[in-house]
């Protein structure tokens, strides 16, 4: 065997062995939550339009949900799927509701039930419905936050509306890599303020102060209190860490 040959089958197997390497990485960082664009469109879909109604009235107890509104994904944006009468609206939230700095903006796999209350849904949702909407329209995180932050200026979004609140009371949701469902909670949407105004991540405090995304280009604080029943009825594990 020529020294030539030789050096060619060892180039051919270091080739080999770096783009095997290359291939781990990508999927142990995808693993990790590294989404660095947003994927096909379809993957953020859910191709069961009553698989998506299902899940998002999985938010809220039965009977709450069973008269709300609920609203699906399409590909221009989400649309009411079911009309109700109780003033709630139901929705499977999608992953750039996440902070924007996050990792799992991108994440296709996350779905987010969620029921809101008749407050949020004049003064919450529409922040779901717009930045859909930008995203959908092929903005970038950054575009997206100046638009946001001028409609807020603009008073096109409003601040939250007093007693607006919401149900994520779903076993079925994925909130993210690592997450998963997390825990039942009910959600306090209020406009900026401090977690002391809440007693919020005291020591023995039911109330969690929703840091994530407190630096969001919306303009409210999120009080968290989680609960110990799924919307099934089945227990939930004690208290979040």
């Amino acid at each position: 065997m020529t020294m030539k040959l030789i050096t060619g089958m060892m180039f051919a197997a270091m080739l080999f062995a770096t783009e095997q390497g290359v291939a781990v990485l990508a999927q142990a960082q995808q693993a990790a939550g590294s989404y660095a664009a947003m994927a096909p469109l379809n993957e953020y879909l859910m191709a069961d339009r009553d698989a998506e109604i299902a899940l998002a009235k999985s938010a809220a107890p039965p009977e709450l949900a069973k008269d709300a509104t609920v609203v699906v994904l399409k590909k221009d944006g989400y649309a009411t799927a079911v009309e109700g009468k109780n003033g709630f609206t139901c929705i499977v939230e999608r992953s750039w509701m996440s902070p924007t700095d996050s990792e799992q903006f991108w994440n296709p796999k996350m779905r987010g039930p969620i029921c809101y209350n008749a407050a949020a849904v004049r003064s919450i949702l529409p922040y779901t419905l717009e930045r859909t909407k930008l995203v959908l329209s092929g903005l970038t995180k950054t575009e997206m936050i100046t638009k946001v932050k001028a409609e807020v200026a603009e008073g096109k979004l409003l601040k939250p509306e007093a007693g607006a609140m919401s149900f994520m009371l779903s076993k079925d949701g994925y909130l993210g890599d690592g997450v998963g469902h997390w825990h039942p909670h009910l959600m306090f949407h209020v406009p900026s303020t401090e977690a002391a105004s809440w007693g919020a991540n005291l020591e023995g405090s039911p109330v969690v102060l929703d840091s994530d995304h407190a630096q969001g280009p919306e303009p409210e604080t999120i009080f968290m209190v989680p609960v110990g029943h799924w919307s099934d009825g089945s227990a939930a594990e004690s208290h979040p860490h």
